[in-house]
């Protein structure tokens, strides 16, 4: 009897030894992750961002939401920048500080769900594999996309629903939807999420012993509120401020639209193209990810929680899926998923050697494979962790897309023109108004709706020239870069026939900005750019309305 309280105090010490160097290890993560980010902090806003950033800058403003900004995105992205904004200032630097709480909010909720299901090793696994993949260049996980939003909320809905199920507790239960919800208000490809949720409560509702239709219902009702309360909130808000039909407009009508635009053929050739990047950029952790798959074959603690973990793998997966663009950033939305297998597969593996007759072997070798498999993941993920300046990081991701020039532009135009002074960027570069915080001439801050084909192109674009032309802004950007655009031969012309005739009748070049290479960007201002030719075929062209004093440098 003494020997098996002995034994039993002994199994206890060891669990609370395991479990409380379970949360050294998650701290350490989180710092980890956190010292890269911290270096890259000043990387330049990409145009997703400069998006949300000036959207949330107009809320800061007191502009709600699709009144100057015309976009499909869900507001609760543009409402979540303008808190991140609030808090730490309105620069990128500041927006990208948000970002690294959000990811590290992130990571320890990925460690409860993990922990709750599969145990402290499965936990730490789990967050270790999701902060380094949502580092990666491949998806882009430096920049503060919609997605790191989306997965945040979702995580803390089903760590919440995971304990509602459990407990049968309707706070948990209902904060779980709300949660939920919030994914889809932050984009709708959060939408999978909810159905997933709502799938995975009915299917534990109807396992239960003995079974009755009225829990069901109530806990069914409940969850619904709690879904559809965000979504309400948000309409009812949004029709109070005067702009629901714009609102409607844009994320449900156009973003139809858009859905809809690409065949299956070349959503495969996306897919293919996409995910041989985001696996073959950290080919290890995605092995382990595909041992912890496995192992539901033939491990029975494992395996009871199959439903939820292969349910979450599969809704994952149909997130990253519409409008079949597969781009690099909505991997995101999987990596929580995937970091979950991969943290099966470590516990898993766990269980294999903690068989060996060896205590000390076993740790050993265990150890030796973690560092081989963390250490080839972050070597191939290098340039991020380590190398890249934040500047070079934009150019390595996005090429000569003008994100670094953007500050230099909009430096330029803040210093010469007033705070009531309008401005219109003439391609897809939103976080030139943010940058120099300057209202837009238009709402059409992206041109990539003009340019695809759909009934809503010629009258976009005649609806942007005379919002331009009534405004009459100070200044105007002429971004040529083909991804700013991303026109295609049977798009309208009608933006290109308008602009020549009335930039030389209203307006002279001020600056130009030649991108010849990643290290090399020519900068001519004044009457150094008035016989400037550019050298490259990707240059940005400011120009000022005729009329006001010399700009030249002084």
């Amino acid at each position: 009897m003494i020997t098996e309280d002995v034994t039993t105090d002994t199994v206890k010490r060891q669990a609370t030894h395991y479990r409380y160097w379970a949360w050294v290890a998650l701290v350490a993560v989180i710092l980890l992750t956190a010292a890269v980010r911290v270096r890259l902090l000043d990387a330049p806003l990409e145009r997703d961002e400069g998006e949300y950033a000036y959207a949330g800058q107009l809320i800061l403003q007191g502009i709600p939401p699709y009144a100057q900004v015309y976009n499909m995105k869900m507001p609760g992205i543009y409402a979540a920048y303008a808190l991140i904004l609030a808090a730490f200032g309105q620069t990128h630097s500041g927006i990208h500080l948000g970002l690294l709480i959000i990811n590290a909010a992130t990571v320890m909720l990925l460690f409860l769900l993990a922990k709750r299901l599969f145990g402290p090793l499965a936990g730490v696994a789990a967050a270790a594999v999701f902060a380094l993949l949502s580092l990666g260049q491949q998806v882009q996980g430096i920049f503060a996309n919609a997605e790191h939003f989306v997965v945040l909320a979702a995580l803390g809905g089903l760590v919440l629903l995971l304990r509602a199920v459990d407990c049968q507790k309707w706070p948990s239960l209902l904060a779980a939807a709300v949660l939920l919800g919030l994914a889809f208000i932050m984009k709708q490809h959060g939408a999978a999420f909810i159905i997933f949720g709502a799938m995975y409560l009915l299917f534990r509702e109807l396992s239960r012993q003995p079974f009755t239709w009225k829990p069901l219902a109530a806990r069914g009702g409940l969850f619904l509120l709690g879904v559809l309360l965000p979504f309400a909130v948000t309409c009812l808000v949004l029709w109070g401020l005067g702009v629901f039909g714009k609102f409607w407009f844009w994320t449900f009508d156009y973003a139809r639209q858009y859905v809809s635009a690409t065949p299956l053929s070349v959503g495969l050739e996306n897919l293919q193209e996409n995910i041989i990047r985001v696996v073959g950029s950290a080919i290890l952790l995605w092995i382990l990810a595909g041992v912890g798959l496995s192992s539901f074959l033939w491990n029975k603690n494992v395996r009871q929680h199959s439903l939820f973990v292969c349910g979450l793998l599969f809704f994952s997966f149909l997130a990253v899926c519409p409008g079949l663009y597969f781009r690099p950033h909505y991997f995101i939305l999987l990596l929580p998923a995937v970091s979950l297998l991969a943290g099966i597969g470590a516990a898993y593996i766990q269980s294999l050697f903690a068989r060996s007759q060896s205590i000390m072997l076993s740790k050993t070798i265990l150890m030796l494979l973690a560092l081989v498999v963390l250490s080839h993941a972050s070597y191939q993920q290098r340039i991020v962790i380590f190398q890249a300046d934040p500047r070079m990081i934009s150019r390595i991701i996005y090429g000569a897309n003008p994100f670094p020039e953007s500050l230099e532009v909009a430096r330029f135009i803040k210093e010469r023109s007033d705070n009531d002074d309008t401005i219109a960027v003439i391609g897809s570069e939103p976080q030139i108004y943010f940058y120099s915080n300057r209202r837009a001439a238009t709402g059409y801050i992206y041109t990539y709706a003009l340019m695809e084909k759909h009934s809503y192109a010629r009258k976009m674009q005649e609806q942007m020239i005379l919002e331009v032309e009534s405004a009459r802004p100070e200044f105007l950007v002429l971004v040529n870069v083909s991804t700013s655009w991303l026109a295609r031969p049977d798009s309208e012309k009608v933006i290109f026939e308008w602009l020549e005739q009335y930039t030389d009748k209203y307006y002279r070049k001020v600056g130009i900005i030649d991108i010849i290479s990643q290290e090399l960007t020519v900068y001519r201002w004044g009457r150094e750019c008035e016989d400037y030719v550019p050298r490259s075929s990707h240059w940005v062209s400011v120009l000022q309305r005729k009329g006001r004093n010399s700009l030249d440098p002084e």
